[in-house]
Order: structure tokens, then sequence, then C-alpha cells
């Protein structure tokens, strides 16, 4: 199973290493210790963790959809022309992207700093590991 050091365990949370020390203090995240006794927390633990501790703000739209994937966000950047645009959200830590009809843009009022919802329903996700082989 891999195990992650405090450092990267932080960075793949996406806070300090002193907020997951004291996580580890408080009994909340499980350490042990590696070959060389550095604390390290089991990759299983450190994904529950992080999937029991995702705070995802509430939907504002109130629509009710089968798409699971709904990422609620600032708009940070729009790029028209005539016919198409390019809409970029800041939902947390990710960037998303969207490319849709300008059209659709003048009626969303989609604009830097409006709040939107990016609804993602796909049949392909592509999964990658580093350094993973084929």
């Amino acid at each position: 199973m891999p195990q992650f050091r405090i450092s990267d365990a932080a960075r793949l949370l996406g806070v300090s290493d002193d907020t997951v020390r004291r996580w580890v203090d408080a009994g909340t995240l499980p350490v042990q210790p590696d070959a060389s006794n550095r604390k390290v927390i089991d990759g299983a633990a450190l994904a529950a963790f992080a999937r029991d501790h995702a705070h995802t703000p509430p939907d504002p739209s109130g629509v009710q959809s089968s798409a699971r994937n709904r990422f609620v966000g600032l708009v940070t950047a729009v790029v028209t022309d005539r016919v198409m645009a390019q809409v970029e959200m800041q939902c947390g830590p990710h960037r998303v992207v969207s490319l849709m009809s300008t059209e659709a843009v003048r009626e969303l009022g989609l604009e830097p700093g409006a709040l939107a919802v990016a609804v993602i329903k796909s049949t392909t996700v592509v999964i990658e590991t580093p350094g993973g082989s084929s």
C-alpha cells in the first residue's frame, strides 16, 4: 500500500504541513513509522480522510440532475467570438474550462466573478498515475 510523508499529504489535501501534524497529534489522521522511522500516512487512510473531509459548497442551482460531478465555483475568464466562447472557472482548487456558444454565455450571464456550477457528464474518464507503467 502506498505511504505518504506528512508534507506530501499536506500538498494533496491542500493544507499546510502544520495542519496535518495537528490532525496527527489529535488522532484524526493515523501515522506509522516507515523504514527510516519517519512518520508516514497509509494511502488508504489518507484517501478515506480526504473523502470524509471534503467540503463541497452548496449547489445554488436547485436543479435535479443525474450528473454526479458538479463543481460550484466562480467564473474567472470568458473569451468570446461571434459564435463560440471559452469559459474558465475556479472550483475550489480545480480549474474547469468549458467551450460553449456565445449565445449561451449571454443567456447565462457568465462573466468574471459570476457564481456558476460546472456539471460534467462524461462516458470517458482518464485516470493517470505518476510514473505509471503501460
